[in-house]
């Protein structure tokens, strides 16, 4: 049984609370939501140590919610720190602010509340936590995650009773990285969205090898990095959700790393240029439930990491 911290005691909001409305800092997905009228929850206060996360224990109205978002390049504190920013103009103190090391890693994100996966994904490497609290009874707590590109951030807001208002979280319209690439370029298209889909590479069900091809978009791929050799980019595997997480993650790596593999021999791209990565089923485009979901959901994207400008 893991230990979830040593309780400071229980706050209880004794009117209703105002809204608190937050905006994320790029275009977002409204991956899970859970609201409970009337809950507790252990906001975490210190980081890991001596076995346990040190917590405050908050009675109420509890909101949970999970965003994916990309963030081609960003690092989990350029990601949370608008909403921290946010969260002081409100009037919240900050009791907590730790990174990933800080925290205490694999144990602090296991000693906290996280809404699972894939709804949430904390890479236990980098991520940055923060708790701040309002008056008496009004605690929030924000992870934010990154991996390959590809941010997720969990909020969650307690205290409020149930007539109180609710966490407003708002966000860019966004265009989903599955949807289809105009006629246009696929280089402007990238530089516009940072990451897009590669289209039309065909993985079965646990299956990583790339075919002969011809590929077109890979054909468009090479030309625009052969045209940018100032970037570095990365190719990022994804798959249905069959099988195991860590069988998955290992599968959509390979996945990646034969699509780079083709680049380099076929198409003579630097190897330095790009790098491989996998992140199983976390990050579907659609349902699972599905064949036809489960179809899209195997592809590799290819993500704009950084320039050497």
């Amino acid at each position: 049984m893991i230990r979830a911290g040593a309780a400071l005691g229980v706050l209880m909001a004794a009117t209703p609370l105002a809204a608190l409305e937050l905006s994320l800092p790029a275009p977002a997905l409204l991956l899970a939501e859970r609201n409970t009228d009337l809950d507790r929850y252990a906001a975490p206060v210190s980081p890991f140590a001596e076995g346990a996360v040190e917590t405050l224990s908050v009675e109420g109205a509890v909101r949970r919610a999970a965003w994916r978002l990309d963030a081609p390049g960003q690092t989990p504190l350029q990601v949370l720190a608008p909403l921290r920013e946010q969260l002081q103009a409100a009037g919240f103190e900050v009791l907590l602010d730790c990174t990933a090391d800080a925290c205490g890693g694999f144990d602090f994100r296991f000693a906290t509340e996280v809404l699972p996966a894939p709804n949430m994904y904390v890479n236990i490497r980098a991520y940055h936590v923060i708790t701040a609290r309002q008056g008496v009874g009004d605690v929030v707590s924000i992870i934010a995650s990154t991996s390959a590109g590809v941010a997720y951030v969990q909020i969650i807001h307690a205290g409020a009773d149930g007539n109180g208002a609710a966490t407003t979280v708002t966000a860019s319209p966004t265009t989903p990285s599955g949807a289809p690439l105009s006629s246009g370029n696929l280089g402007q298209t990238l530089l516009a969205r940072g990451h897009v889909v590669l289209e039309a590479l065909d993985f079965e069900t646990g299956a990583a090898a790339l075919g002969q091809g011809p590929f077109e978009t890979l054909d468009r791929l090479s030309d625009f990095l052969k045209s940018r050799p100032d970037l570095t980019v990365a190719l990022v595997g994804h798959t249905d959700s069959v099988g195991s997480l860590e069988g998955n993650i290992s599968l959509s790596r390979r996945r990646a790393q034969a699509v780079r593999q083709h680049l380099i021999e076929v198409y003579g791209v630097p190897p330095a240029q790009m790098e491989a990565e996998g992140m199983g089923y976390l990050a579907p485009l659609a349902s699972n439930l599905d064949a036809a979901g489960r179809d899209a959901n195997r592809r590799v994207e290819v993500v704009i990491l950084r320039t050497t400008e």
